[in-house]
């Protein structure tokens, strides 16, 4: 049966110019026959030959064999994008990252509390020993020692050297402020007594321009160096207050070496330390994966096909980052092909693809998936099946359209 907008392609087929020839040579003969004298013979009843053929042909889209749309598994800020749309990705590669200071920050705590855990059972384990108490108190001095420093910096940072930083910057912000006030009254006043014929006047109207846009630009150099002073203050402090973190977390590690070596372990003690240890491995793994999900990989080797957002973008999970495919391994999935059809096609089978946008243009293909459930298509029961082409000519693109001719006997 014949359908669709491939109907008049799908007539050239070599079994049907066969049947054709055949039928004209039996015509001939029959004429030959007739031309000689003599009654005709007898008509015999012969069956009509039956139309059979070991091609089917289908309508179908050319697509990638694989492609994938990208998500990132976890919403927040875009901080990075390491592809452009075009570029080739490896499988792995990272395409790009979101905002991971809150992860990396729970990461630490989740080493440093680990840290103490397994300190906490090594302690048990070995028992008390003279050297190692007076070891536990120096150790427990110097983290002692260390937070203190950590605390003074970070002090330091958020009313010292930051502050100073940012009120330098605010006062270069207003006394530009000032400047171009000035510069715009100076100007002001010139254009309002200058006369129009005097050549003096016009020259001086034109350096009160120069100055006004000058002062225009340093203030928008000072409020740009604000803004920037600003931004690095924060960092500045969000960095003191994990070195506090840090510091406060080594003196609860010392603490507890301490007060582990101080007395003998009973076993149901180690026994709750060895859980403890377990508990914040698993606190780490966790800590780790939430880490990984602010980062997006590619899935497999491919070419972003587009890349859909942009630095500074605030994604969510649902949000597609960018589409990969195999622009380099291409399928052709039939759209028409009918249960009639389908029911003879096995994979493996030998095609033909003839891309509709490349005429001449014929590439080999093995059937390499067939479809398990059906799909309506103008009112017929279809299977959609693909065809993976041997090699891939320059000019073909996905969704192109094309004509797919199944062997069935191969």
């Amino acid at each position: 049966m014949l359908r669709g907008d491939g109907a008049m392609r799908k007539l050239t087929h070599p079994a049907l110019t066969a049947l054709m020839v055949t039928a004209a040579t039996v015509g001939l003969v029959a004429c030959e026959t007739g031309a000689t004298s003599g009654p005709p013979p007898a008509e015999e009843a012969t069956p009509e030959p039956a139309l059979v053929t070991d091609v089917v042909a289908a309508d179908a889209t050319i697509e990638p064999a694989s492609w994938s749309e990208l998500r990132f598994e976890a919403g927040g800020v875009v901080v990075a994008l390491f592809v452009q749309e075009g570029q080739t990705v490896a499988a792995g590669d990272v395409v790009g990252r979101l905002d991971s200071t809150a992860e990396e920050l729970a990461g630490k705590e989740a080493e440093a509390a680990l840290a103490s855990a397994r300190a906490q059972l090594a302690l048990l384990d070995a028992g008390p020993r003279a050297e190692e108490i007076a070891a536990a108190e120096a150790q427990l001095e110097d983290a002692e020692a260390a937070l203190e420093r950590a605390i003074a910096q970070r002090d330091e940072v958020v009313g010292g050297a930051t502050t100073a930083d940012i009120a330098a910057a605010i006062a270069e912000v207003t006394a530009a402020e000032g400047e171009w006030l000035r510069a715009r009254d100076d100007r002001d006043e010139l254009f309002r007594n200058t006369d129009e014929g005097n050549e003096n006047d016009l020259k001086e109207r034109d350096q009160a321009n120069y100055r006004f846009a000058a002062a225009i630009e340093a203030l928008d150099a000072a409020r740009a160096k604000l803004t920037a002073v600003r931004n690095t203050a924060d960092d500045r402090v969000a960095e003191a207050d994990a070195g506090v973190a840090s510091a406060e977390a080594q003196v609860r590690v010392a603490k507890a070496e301490l007060a582990l070596l101080s007395v003998e372990a009973e076993p149901w003690e180690i026994a709750s330390a060895e859980a403890d240890v377990a508990q914040k491995e698993v606190a780490l793994k966790v800590a780790e994966a939430s880490l990984a999900r602010t980062a997006l990989l590619a899935p497999f080797g491919g070419t972003m096909t587009s890349v859909d957002v942009e630095v500074g973008d605030l994604v969510d999970t649902s949000e597609v980052v960018g589409v990969v495919a195999t622009l380099d391994y291409l399928e052709a999935r039939t759209v028409d092909l009918t249960e009639m059809d389908v029911a003879r096609v096995r994979e493996g089978q030998t095609a033909v693809v003839t891309p509709d946008a490349l005429p001449g243009v014929e590439l080999e293909g093995r059937v390499r998936r067939i479809g398990l459930r059906s799909v309506d298509y103008r009112g017929d029961v279809t299977y959609p099946v693909s065809v993976e082409l041997e090699a891939v000519a320059p000019e073909l693109r996905w969704g192109m359209t094309a004509l797919v001719e199944i062997d069935l006997g191969s």
